[in-house]
């Protein structure tokens, strides 16, 4: 489990991404490249982390259940997540 401090800056940085993508997008059409510059470093979607929505883990996030592989193996054992079921042969 993450600290609570790169979880919380996690989600800064999601609100930044979200509030400057208009501008970043307009900025980067019209190729001006001074103005970009002098947006916050976090407006950046690269420094973004995919990261667990529970536990807050960067390693072996599943993308289309938005948990770690951990917490995943735990949801689907307990029944929680439909359509998936432990494989056995």
């Amino acid at each position: 489990m993450s600290k609570e401090s790169v979880k919380a800056r996690q989600r800064k940085r999601e609100k930044m991404v979200m509030k400057y993508a208009n501008k970043r997008k307009i900025l980067k059409k019209s190729k001006n490249y001074e103005l970009l510059q002098k947006l916050p470093k976090d407006a950046s979607p690269v420094r973004l982390r995919n990261r667990c929505s529970i536990t807050g883990r960067s390693r072996g996030y599943m993308r289309l259940f938005g948990v770690s592989r951990i917490v995943f193996r735990n949801l689907v054992s307990q029944g929680l997540i439909p359509g998936v079921k432990k494989a056995s042969w």
